[in-house]
């Protein structure tokens, strides 16, 4: 039964990250928005398989609840119209190609020059211990943790100001 459940949430994931970048039904941003929430929440059901329930519930609760409040409020501050939708259509899609393109080849030569630890028999080591995965992130990965939030407060002020009616 695991195993169906594993194949009905990679489904879900996959359908709905594809509704997110290619929608063909509607070109909405909130109807995207809606999608990557969907998404995230099936990838929290994958979590759930892989018994991280922790994971899974910093899954629902982070992303889909505080960053997607964050995108939908973007979205609806700057209020782009179907007319400049269209107006950027052709520039937007030859940038987010060449973007995915040098991110994909960022990834792939990072991954290319790392090997994987091997897994002791016991198991996955920390996969439910919450103490020892907020001592690293608050320790080895505390940089990252303070880059992310710093790189999230910068783009809501940036939409903030550009959201302002007196600079138009």
């Amino acid at each position: 039964m695991q195993e169906v459940f594993f194949y009905v949430f990679a489904a879900l994931t996959l359908g709905f990250g594809f509704l997110v970048v290619a929608n063909p039904f509607s070109r909405d941003p909130v109807t995207r928005a809606m999608c990557l929430v969907l998404t995230i929440l099936s990838l929290a059901g994958l979590f759930v398989l892989l018994e991280a329930y922790f994971l899974a519930a910093v899954q629902v609760l982070v992303s889909a609840g505080a960053v997607m409040v964050l995108f939908l409020f973007v979205i609806m501050l700057l209020d782009v119209g179907a007319e400049q939708r269209r107006r950027a259509g052709r520039a937007m899609t030859v940038m987010a190609v060449a973007s995915v393109l040098a991110l994909g080849g960022v990834f792939a030569r990072a991954l290319a020059g790392t090997r994987l630890p091997a897994v002791s028999a016991g198991g996955a080591g920390m996969a439910g211990d919450v103490e020892a995965m907020g001592e690293m992130l608050l320790t080895r990965y505390l940089v990252p943790l303070e880059a992310t939030g710093l790189v999230l407060l910068v783009a809501m002020v940036g939409v903030v100001l550009l959201g302002r009616k007196d600079l138009k």
